[in-house]
This record gives C-alpha cells, sequence and structure tokens, in this order.
C-alpha cells in the first residue's frame, strides 16, 4: 500500500530539481521515496499498522494476550466462564438484592455441570497431588491428562476406579518422556495397589494403542545412587558396569530397576561401600534376592571379583 501524505519523519530530496515534490511513503515496504526522481529515503521503518487508540504496535501484542493460559490439566481447560465477585465495574459493592441474586446464579452454575466436568476436576486434582509428591515437571503432568482424556472419551473409565486410571495415564507418561518413576513409585503416590495400576495400564496401552519404549536403565542409576547419596565414583563405576553389561548382551528382558540397583550394589563393593542388598532393595523397590541374582549374573559375565 502506497501513500501520499506528508510524513512523521524529517526527510528531503537533497537535490534542487525535486524540493518542490511530496515524499511518498510505501508502508508495506517500510520505505519512504522521493515523489520526483524516486531515490529511497528512508527504509525499514516501524510497522503502524497496529498504532491505533494511541497503542503502539508492541503494546498491542500485549494487549492481544489476556486471560490465563490453557491447560489440559484443567477440567474446562481454563476456558470457563467465572462469576466474579461481589462488585462492579467501578469497584463499588453491589445492593444486597444484587448480591443475593449473584448467589443464586453461581449456585446454579454450579450444579449445571454435567458429571463429566466434575469427574474430570476431581482427577486432576489427584494428578496435581501426585506431581507435587513425585516431582514431575509440568510437560509430563500435560501429557498425562491427554492420556486420561483419551481414556475417557474411549469410555475406559467403566469398571475401573478413577485413582488407578490416572496413575496409569502419568505412569504411561513418564515412560513416554522416560523420566525414572518404577510402578511402585506411582502407586505408593496415587494410593493404588501395585496389581491394580499394573492391569490398567494394560488396558491403555493397549485401547489407545500407545508405544511405549522401555525405560534407560542409566537414568534409574543416577535416581538410585542420588537418594542414597553414593560416591561419585561409586556412580561413574556403575554406569561403566552398565554399559559393559549391554555390550556383553545379558540386560535383555531384565527388570531395569534391578538391573541398575544390582550394577550400584557392585560398584559400591568395588568403591569400599559397604550398603547393603536390602538396603538397594527398600530404595529399588526391588525384592533383595532379584538384585541378588542379577549381581552373580553381571560379576559371573564380566569376571568381576569382589
Amino acid at each position: 500500500m502506497v501513500e501520499n501524505y506528508s510524513n512523521d519523519y524529517d526527510v528531503k530530496c537533497q537535490l534542487d530539481t525535486c524540493k518542490t515534490y511530496p515524499t511518498i511513503t510505501d508502508s508495506e515496504r517500510g520505505e519512504i521515496v522521493c515523489g520526483g526522481c524516486g531515490l529511497i529515503l528512508l527504509q525499514n521503518m516501524a510497522d503502524a499498522s497496529y498504532e491505533n487508540n494511541g497503542y503502539n504496535s508492541e503494546d498491542f501484542m500485549k494487549l492481544s494476550r489476556t486471560g490465563p493460559a490453557t491447560s489440559l490439566t484443567m477440567h474446562d481447560k481454563g476456558l470457563s466462564t467465572v462469576i466474579g465477585t461481589n462488585k462492579d465495574s467501578s469497584g463499588n459493592s453491589l445492593s444486597s438484592k444484587t448480591k443475593y441474586e449473584f448467589n443464586r446464579l453461581r449456585t446454579w452454575d454450579q450444579r449445571s455441570k454435567s458429571r463429566k466436568t466434575a469427574s474430570l476436576s476431581k482427577a486432576f486434582t489427584m494428578l496435581h497431588g501426585m506431581k507435587t509428591k513425585l516431582g514431575i515437571p509440568n510437560n509430563i503432568v500435560e501429557n498425562a491428562a491427554y492420556i486420561y482424556r483419551k481414556a475417557v472419551s474411549a469410555k475406559l473409565t467403566r469398571g475401573r476406579t478413577m485413582n488407578s486410571l490416572i496413575a496409569a495415564s502419568l505412569y504411561a507418561a513418564c515412560r513416554e518422556n522416560n523420566i525414572p518413576r518404577t510402578l511402585d513409585d506411582i502407586a505408593k503416590a496415587g494410593n493404588v495397589e501395585r496389581r491394580i495400576l499394573s492391569r490398567d495400564l494394560r488396558t491403555i496401552i493397549k485401547k489407545l494403542e500407545l508405544s511405549l519404549n522401555q525405560y534407560d536403565t542409566a537414568s534409574f542409576i543416577s535416581k538410585i545412587s542420588n537418594n542414597m547419596n553414593l560416591k561419585e565414583k561409586t556412580k561413574r563405576d556403575a554406569f561403566e558396569i552398565l554399559a559393559r553389561s549391554e555390550k556383553e548382551q545379558i540386560t535383555a528382558g531384565k527388570h531395569p530397576v534391578a538391573q541398575a540397583a544390582a550394577s550400584l550394589y557392585i560398584s559400591c563393593i568395588m568403591n569400599g561401600e559397604k550398603i547393603s542388598q536390602k538396603k538397594f532393595a527398600v530404595e529399588s523397590g526391588v525384592s533383595d534376592v532379584t538384585i541378588r541374582n542379577r549381581a552373580v549374573l553381571i560379576k559371573k559375565t564380566l569376571k568381576l571379583i569382589e
């Protein structure tokens, strides 16, 4: 769009023959040219298309984003209408009659919400509680809420508890993003039996056709060693033992947490840290018999000496 008008920029062509010609502003190109010879007098002008009502373009972009951010972890995705406080637009208190009418509106608004909305609100409250207990990042919680909404849409809630489904969705989200949390961790945080959680997880994976990768065993080494305050040398040696075990192909089909605990247990022995298998079992959530069997296999295959 080319406009012929006297612009706000104080630019003029220096040629004597062009002094009588007006300057031409091209707002699309952001240029001011001489109306006589066509010389570009100014370029890269600021876009003034949003400069309305006294706001510049930067202020307009700030004003265009209003309200809270949307989130899948909210039952209404953050898009619901909320009946506000008992004050008018000027900040003055409403009359007693108007307050009474607004209270009735709030009551009916609450009662008119569907059972699905109420159940989603309760489920996501539980999800936020589990997030706090387990220290789960926000993006993982968003992914878990998305999986749970898909489970609700697929009508997987029939015959299953809300606790187990929301816990299974959170575990699936952790698996998809390689966040090291075991079934026992999720079951304890969600107050769900491990057996029921495992059953509902299999149902979600099958019905929603989820493709969950196996956990990276190395992430459990970091998690267990940090919780037990082990030496950095012990942790590094455990990583090396795990890498050698994977090279020898003795980790396939084995429990990743048990493999990590066994690698750390052997590393502790090599570095003189006296920690029993029982302590590793309690911290990792795997039985000490499983850790012992994994440790025996690792020592035999890698020919490690205590």
